[in-house]
């Protein structure tokens, strides 16, 4: 008799942190939240980092793997600490090291702001 058995899968749940724009005018507390993300992503240095983290294995990178961007090791940091601050990355310390992951409902949240309307 076999111990292997089958877990259901679970969506993740995509929460959006707003309607998409051809839906209707933003709220002012929507639109603060959103200008955030946007505002930390319209740095050239943290989308870079962003964009470090994201295609790797699992969405999650080890700091020593993203930090080559062009800028000093303090600068990373501080960038880093924007993008969390924004919410597009969490971060956990392992060690002498941090992992950055971007989670996949604040993508899928900025794709559905920014799509149409179906």
């Amino acid at each position: 008799m076999s111990k292997n058995r089958s877990l259901p899968v679970l969506e993740p749940d995509v929460v959006p942190c707003c309607p998409p724009l051809t839906e209707r005018p933003l709220s002012a507390e929507e639109a603060e939240r959103t200008a955030k993300m946007f505002k930390a992503l319209g740095d050239p240095v943290r989308l870079r980092l962003f964009s470090a983290v994201a295609p790797h294995e699992g969405g999650e990178a080890c700091v020593c793997d993203i930090s080559d961007v062009g800028v000093s090791q303090p600068t990373v940091s501080h960038h880093l600490k924007k993008l969390r601050e924004a919410g597009l990355l969490t971060s956990e310390r392992r060690g002498t090291w941090v992992y950055y992951r971007v989670e996949p409902s604040v993508l899928a949240a900025m794709g559905q702001l920014l799509s149409a309307a179906a």
